[in-house]
Parts: structure tokens; sequence; C-alpha cells
């Protein structure tokens, strides 16, 4: 398979309307594309020609009980304690007990794990009792995408839509059903009707200055049902991951939880294993307790990275199951076998998102949602490590049980046929001066504003959003994200985007690139997205999992509670039971 396979089907013009559409191509989409009952015809929807997403880039490798050491209770056990009063216990049985024939799926469709002899290899990651990470070296989430991306391209059934932004979701203003999706497509935006829509989107790790997330990761699936009136829960519960490679004008890419598994120490300048200092696991501790571990010794000591020393371990385990990360390293300038690895912490995965049951159901009916997308109760306060690519795989399977009914039949077009030529509207013949109309600030054109805003929002959530929260800071953000909110809604572009309606086929001008429509649509994204996070982390006042307040630093038992968001109320669930 190579890269004309799956770009090669962007030439294609695709049908006005699908059985199902399923939008993100990580392994949740992927695989709830597969596990569709064949008759289905399903629009699979991507912003990039390739494959790219979070679960591409996971490293870790994949949750299971299946080794004789290990069972179920002690695997549920784990999540539950990681999950820090808040993960819903029948959904973490669900995903720890459907664990081995989903993994055995993977298996038999060929996906390559390593084993050890016969028996697939098992390595111990953070806040695990035992060694329960399936792994394909250091590149498991690519090698499980891989193999779901070539099964999918070969299914007749399955018609990929690559560079497709979805940009809204289709709401039936008679009974409130999803019915469909407005996408931003080449030069068009369009809509394309759906007996039923699943939003795998991902992660909103964009929204923040540092991240291990891809590009892609910029919170739409959430952004869009949010403004759709779905139900969302958590969303102040964002993961940081400890150790991030930090060199300059380097990503910051995520080294690995199984290296510190397989032995690796945490070392500040004067070579001090300090994360015993913060909790008796010390490197094995829970994720958001090593990072604030790192944040706060980095604070006492004045410097701006710790090291990850991976020296511990033999170098011919190094070379077998870590090449991606030598090679990385590598390319920036690291030789691991010879010196630590400098790294600090960064956004890595959130824990809330769009609110659904075991089936995968939203509170919209026809909306689904899977994996990172999705708040499904397995994570809690805080994810246990590789239980993300298991929680994709598991509820992504419960697809096979989808049922839409005769939806065809139900068909209420406000404005029309969807692809009638009376609907087609040119912007040129609307706005005065296509796209580069200067807005705000001076001398500056909507595009321009929107490619600022898209640099300085992330910043702003960095430092009040980030590791370490408190009240006065995320009142400020908050209303400096409410003022960009209004200054992106105001600008021209946006007007008239905010305004198509449904059934309306608009062709834009030559001069609206692709690019630049979705550097808008993103930002549309990452502003509602950091508001829903600013917002639940300001509504909160205890400190939990991924939510750390600097004035609030303790768990209050009164707020073991979830979050909840609809449109503009938050307000909490009843009390969360933990056995």
């Amino acid at each position: 398979m190579n890269s004309s396979d799956f770009s090669s089907l962007t030439n294609l013009d695709f049908p006005s309307q699908f059985d199902v559409l399923v939008v993100g191509a990580g392994a949740a989409g992927l695989y709830a594309a597969l596990c569709l009952p064949d008759h289905f015809q399903v629009g699979l929807i991507g912003k990039d020609k390739l494959p790219l997403s979070a679960s591409d880039w996971a490293q870790g490798g994949i949750a299971a009980a299946i080794d004789p050491s290990d069972s179920p209770d002690l695997h549920i056990k784990d999540t539950m304690q990681a999950g820090a009063g808040l993960c819903d216990l029948p959904a973490v049985k669900f995903l720890v007990e459907r664990a081995p024939e989903c993994i055995q799926s993977l298996v038999d469709m060929g996906v390559a794990f390593d084993r050890h002899g016969e028996r697939l290899a098992m390595t111990l990651e953070a806040a695990h009792s035992r060694p329960r990470v399936l792994h394909a070296a250091d590149t498991t989430g690519r090698a499980v995408v891989s193999t779901l991306t070539e099964k999918a391209l070969a299914r007749p059934n399955i018609r990929v839509i690559s560079s497709a932004f979805a940009f809204n979701l289709w709401i039936n203003p008679a009974n409130g059903h999803c019915q469909g999706l407005c996408l931003l497509y080449r030069d068009r935006a369009i809509w394309v009707r759906a007996g039923a829509v699943v939003l795998a989107t991902g992660g909103g790790g964009q929204v923040f200055a540092h991240t291990t997330n891809p590009g892609v990761s910029t919170g739409d699936g959430v952004a869009i049902a949010y403004r759709a009136g779905a139900i969302l829960r958590d969303l102040e519960f964002f993961q940081f991951h400890p150790t991030a490679l930090t060199k300059t004008a380097a990503p910051r890419f995520l080294i690995s939880e199984a290296v510190r598994g397989e032995g690796a120490y945490l070392v500040d300048s004067q070579g001090n294993r300090f994360a015993f200092d913060y909790h008796p696991s010390g490197e094995l501790a829970p994720r958001d307790v090593v990072s604030r571990a790192i944040f706060s010794h980095l604070q006492q000591s004045g410097e701006d990275r710790v090291w990850l020393d991976l020296r511990p371990i033999p170098p011919e385990k190094i070379r077998r199951r870590f090449p991606n990360i030598i090679e990385v390293c590598q390319r920036w300038g690291v030789d691991l076998f010879s010196e630590a690895i400098p790294v600090t912490p960064a956004a890595h995965y959130w824990m809330g998102g769009i609110a659904t049951d075991l089936m995968n159901r939203t509170s919209i009916p026809g909306l689904y949602a899977l994996g990172e997308t999705a708040s499904t109760g397995v994570h809690g306060a805080n994810r246990l490590a590789s239980n993300s690519l298991l929680e994709c795989i598991v509820f992504a399977a419960q697809m096979a049980n989808l049922e839409i009914g005769d939806w065809k039949e139900d068909r209420q077009l406000e404005s029309g046929e969807i692809f009638s030529q009376s609907s087609i509207v040119n912007v040129s013949e609307n706005l005065s001066s296509s796209v580069s109309l200067k807005i705000l600030p001076s001398h500056t054109s909507d595009i321009e504003k929107v490619e600022w805003l898209r640099q300085e929002l992330p910043l702003l959530m960095w430092q009040s959003a980030g590791i370490c929260r408190q009240q006065d800071v995320l009142e400020g953000a908050i209303a400096q994200v409410q003022v960009w909110r209004q200054e992106f809604a105001a600008l021209e572009l946006s007007q008239y985007l905010l305004n198509i309606q449904p059934g309306q086929l608009v062709k834009f001008t030559e001069s609206i690139a692709d690019l630049k429509l979705r550097t808008w649509g993103e930002t549309y994204n990452l502003l509602d997205v950091a508001y829903l996070i600013l917002k639940s982390a300001a509504f909160r006042t205890e400190s939990r999992g991924g939510h750390y307040r600097i004035d609030f630093p303790q768990p209050d038992n009164s707020w073991q509670v979830h979050t909840v968001v609809q449109k503009d109320k938050w307000w909490q669930s009843p009390p969360v039971t933990v056995s």
C-alpha cells in the first residue's frame, strides 16, 4: 500500500448520501467502518490525504489482561484506581472483558504484535500491576492503523473521502435527529445525508502550545457536537504526558511510557531521581503525578527541562523495543545510548468528550461517538496507560450492532435537494472582495486574523489551563477567549460560512484554498474547545486526576461526580459509584 492508494479516492465524486458517515480515520473510525454491517454504504471521512491520527502516533501499545499471570479483575482495579474515582464501573468491565476477543481480531487481521516465541510479548507501563501491554516495537499505533487502513480500502462498501473537513452536523428540525453533515471539500461546502453519523475525530491537544498530538487533533468532533446541542462530559480532564522530547525546533515527540516501564530513569541536571520525592512509585506513578512532579521540580530548580535516561536498559533491548525513538532522537541530535533525553510534559490525551453509552449513542438520535472524541466512562479523571487504543477497538466493535431503519423515507430537506444547481452560491457574488477582507487588526485579512488566533490561542491555554490551574487565571482566559470568539464570528468570511443553509451547495472562489478553509474551520473548533475546557476547569473546584487546581489542591468528596455540559449550561452528575 502506498500514498496513491489513499489519495486517489479524492478524485472521485461521492454520493449525496450514505447509510453511515464515519468522521475520522484513526483506529476508532477505521475499526468502526470495518465492523459496520456489509450492507451499509459507509463514507469514511478524513482531513488528510494519508492516514494521520493520534492512533497512528501511539507508541506504547494496547492493554489487555490475556497473560496467565494477569486477570480482568486486576485490569479493572488498575483502571479504576488511575481514574481517581470517576470511572464508570460497568463501562470499565465492558472494556476489560471484551479485550481478549478484540486483540484476537487484530491478530487475525494481521497486526504484527511483538512475541516471545509463540506468545504475545507483554510489557509493564505506569500504574499497571502486571505486564499487560501488547506492542509492535514502539510504533504500535502505526501497526494497527496501517493494517486497518489496508482492510478498509479493500472493502467495496466503504468509500474513503480524504481531504474533507466536517464543518457542522445536520440536525432534522422536525425530530432532532442527526441526518448528516456539512463538509468543506475541495472548493465547496456540501451537505451529505446519512442514516447515522459516527464521530471519531480524536482529541484536541492542538488547543495547547505543547502537545504530543498531531496537527489534526483540533477537537473537531467535540466542537461540532457541542454546537448541535449534544451532552458533553468531563472536559476539564486533560492528561499531560510527562516525557515529551524538548529540543529547539523539534516537535514535542512523545517518549513512550513503556521506556520507563522497561527501566529508564527520570533525573534532574544533578543526576538525582527526583520523582521519588513526589510519589513512592517514582517514575512509574500515574501520569498526572509524574507530570506535576516534573513541573514542580522545574519551578524549584529554575530549569526548563529534566532528562530521561535509558542507559539502565540493556542496549539490545532498546534497539529491539524502541527503534522509532532511537531514530527520532538521532534526528534531533540526541544519542540515547550515550546521553539522557531532554524532556518536559506536554498535553497528550483528553479524558472528556461527548457523553456516550455502551452502544456509542450520544444524546442526539442518530449521532454516535468513539475513541478520544467520546466520554465512555472508562477513563475517569485520568486514563490508564495503553487503555486508549483498547477503548477504540472495543467500542468500535459495537457498531456491528447498528440499526438505522428506513431512514431514506424520513427526508426533511430545508432548502431543496443537496446538489440542485439552483442552490449553488459563488462566494465572489456575495462578498465584496473575496476572502482577503481586512477586518481586525487593521491591514490584516480574514485569513491572517484566523492564523493569528491559531497561534495565540494555544499559548493562552498552556499558560492558563495547563498542568496547574487557578480561578483568577482561568477567569481571565475565559474573558479573552470570549472576545476572540466574538471577533472570529464577526469576520466577513465567518459571517458567510456560518450562515450556509442546509441543502445549499456553496462553491468558493479559487482564491480560497482548501487549506485556508480548513484553517478557518479548525480555529472555529479550537475556540469552542478552549472555552469548554476553561469553563469546565473553573467549574470544578477541586483537584482530581488530570485536573489540578493550585487554589483547591485536594480531591473533594462532593466532587466525585461528572461535569456535564450542554450548550451553555454546566451541572454535576449524580455521585459516581466505584464498587
